[in-house]
């Protein structure tokens, strides 16, 4: 497929946003390759929602130049990040908002066990698509990776640099819970197989053998705590 000179048919809505997708790279099932542009390790990582909020608070004082030393991640309910006024329909406003941060981790489009098939590779596109043009616009990008069941590993790994910097979410599918534990165990060794990363970044629990085998492996994990997790302890203190 010829990528070279992308435009939208004459009447037809650009959903694939085709704008976004000028100099990428395109991987087996046209996954985009989406380079990590991060530098640093994150000091800390925060969820979309809160940096919503943050950056309301911000700009509502007229403090248009912000800077808030945290990643961005999206490692929640979709409906939250997704739809008419989400990052994908509407990629200019999240792209404004961003910028006032120390990065983001790409979108986590959720894969579920029962999507079909296309949905899951379609997620998987606007995953690393998103990433792509965020980093081309000057945001430190890392590569969230998500995978479901072995029949997704021939496109979930895909436009991933090898031997780098990944971001991974346990919260809601991770080792945890017994009947997720088999496939994630699974896919996170398929991962590390296929992209050979240096360092994983854990958004939410990291207490699990698995990741404790990495380390043996020589390969750093560092666990950031999750939304949900901060919140409780939080309340605790309150009390």
């Amino acid at each position: 497929m010829n990528f070279n000179n992308l435009s939208v048919r004459s009447g037809c809505k650009d959903i694939w946003n085709a704008f976004m997708a000028e100099g990428v790279k395109f991987c087996k099932h046209d996954i985009p390759f989406c380079p990590t542009t991060a530098t640093t390790i994150p000091a800390d990582i925060i969820t979309w929602e809160e940096a919503k909020s943050i950056h309301k608070k911000i700009i509502a004082m007229k403090d248009y130049d912000y800077r808030y030393d945290a990643f961005v991640c999206f490692y929640m309910d979709d409906y939250k990040f997704d739809g008419p006024k989400g990052v994908w329909l509407n990629p200019e406003h999240a792209l404004e908002v961003l910028k006032h941060f120390a990065g983001a981790i790409t979108v986590d489009f959720s894969t579920y066990l029962d999507f079909p098939e296309p949905i899951k590779t379609y997620a998987t596109y606007r995953m690393r698509l998103l990433g792509y043009w965020w980093g081309k616009n000057g945001i430190a990008v890392i590569n969230n990776v998500r995978w479901g069941t072995y029949e997704t590993y021939d496109y979930c790994f895909e436009g991933i640099p090898t031997d780098s910097l990944v971001t991974i979410g346990t919260v809601g599918g991770g080792p945890r819970r017994l009947v997720d534990r088999e496939r994630f165990v699974s896919g996170l060794s398929e991962m590390i197989k296929r992209l050979r990363p240096h360092t994983i970044l854990v958004y939410g629990s990291a207490n699990h053998e698995c990741f404790d085998q990495l380390k043996i492996q020589g390969i750093k994990v560092i666990q950031y705590p999750s939304k949900t997790y901060r919140d409780f302890e939080r309340r605790k203190a309150d009390e």
